[in-house]
């Protein structure tokens, strides 16, 4: 009769322990800002106040934004997710200019020479560097040079980890590559912003900046060599044009990212899914950035490349002696210390409860002994 007070008690603390343990409700978590300012999360004209709007376009998406300063001066859907169409071409330039030498010869496969689209009109012959390669993908659009390009960095796939990695580094956090050239392939996207802020990136490398500024270039060919020329009609056409590069496909439609110069300052455009001819109406834009440029209150920014991460120091070897870290709690005070008033009030019910059930037991079982005795 003696244990079962003792039972009635390890009971009572059992379920106590359980109900005081019992996890706090949770709650949903707020999803983060959008990346350049909180203004950039609307899907519409998003135009600064007391300034006149920018020029009509018929672009779904565009970003006019300081390339000094990376302020964005006025935007519409920043952030909407649209095929990239060549314009992802950026991204590889971006990120496989400083893993290659400019020197080295290139051989393409047969796989790169027979891509789809455009294409600079390689062979499978080893008389191209990668500094030729890089015209052809910045100036002729060239599909197969960007397959070339991604085999001599050690294959396809490493590229597009490669490309990846650097598009979440750029925080680019719209853009997803799936393949080098920007060929449609499903899931692959990018946004207004996202190539304005990899065009800014790509301007500060002097071999980057060169390659899409060039307007015209000697191309290797088996027995001489033949002229290419750069697809972007704003180098002929406006005052200060440095670049970047535009694109095409039936599903993306027209997408393209200029920049250009005056007295010192840039000012970049990208635009996404335009129905057709758009040059004349990226002009005015332009126009526009310059006019708003230092006057205009600016809607967002672009943000800086995340620093690179430091490495990491390998973590201690724990003996038998080691003292518990003093941030580590006990089980039970844990436990305890994420209770709500609810849950501490039923322990203490559960407790008591518990005690008195044990005390009646315990008297009833001396009284039956006295009996017998």
């Amino acid at each position: 009769m003696k244990l079962v007070p003792v039972t009635a008690l390890l009971v009572a603390v059992t379920f106590t322990g359980a109900a005081q343990a019992s996890p706090a409700p949770t709650q949903t978590p707020t999803p983060p800002p959008p990346v350049g300012g909180d203004l950039l999360a609307g899907r519409g004209l998003i135009k600064p106040v007391g300034f006149k709007a920018p020029p009509k376009t018929k672009a779904t998406a565009y970003v006019i934004a300081d390339h000094e300063t990376g302020q964005v001066l006025a935007a519409k859907d920043p952030h909407g997710r649209y095929r990239p169409a060549s314009t992802l071409k950026m991204l590889t330039a971006a990120t496989l200019i400083p893993k290659l030498d400019k020197t080295l010869k290139v051989r393409p496969s047969r796989n790169a020479v027979n891509q789809e689209g455009s294409a600079v009109g390689l062979q499978t012959r080893p008389i191209y560097t990668v500094d030729d390669l890089f015209k052809a993908l910045m100036m002729s659009s060239g599909n197969d040079a960007a397959m070339a390009l991604a085999e001599a960095n050690g294959g396809l796939d490493k590229t597009m980890r490669d490309m990846n990695d650097e598009a979440k580094r750029l925080q680019a956090n719209d853009t997803v590559a799936k393949t080098p050239s920007g060929l449609d392939k499903p899931g692959q996207s990018s946004s207004a912003y996202d190539l304005a802020l990899i065009a800014r990136s790509g301007l500060s490398d002097k071999d980057f900046r060169r390659y899409v500024s060039t307007k015209t270039a000697k191309f290797p060919a088996p027995k001489k060599w033949y002229e290419i020329s750069n697809h972007n009609k704003l180098l002929w056409r406006y005052k200060g044009m440095i670049g970047v590069k535009n694109g095409w496909t039936t599903k993306a439609q027209s997408t393209f990212v200029g920049a250009a110069t005056r007295d010192g300052h840039t000012i970049i455009v990208s635009i996404m899914k335009h129905e057709g001819y758009f040059w004349e109406e990226v002009a005015d834009l332009l126009d526009w950035g310059f006019a708003a440029r230092g006057k205009a209150t600016p809607v967002g920014r672009l943000v800086d490349p995340l620093p690179d991460e430091p490495a990491q120091q390998a973590a201690p070897v724990a003996t038998s002696h080691a003292t518990p870290s003093p941030s580590r709690k006990p089980m039970m005070d844990a436990a305890a210390s994420e209770q709500d008033a609810s849950t501490r009030t039923m322990g203490s019910v559960v407790i008591g409860g518990g005690l008195l059930f044990g005390l009646v037991w315990l008297g009833y079982g001396i009284r039956r002994r006295r009996r017998r005795l």
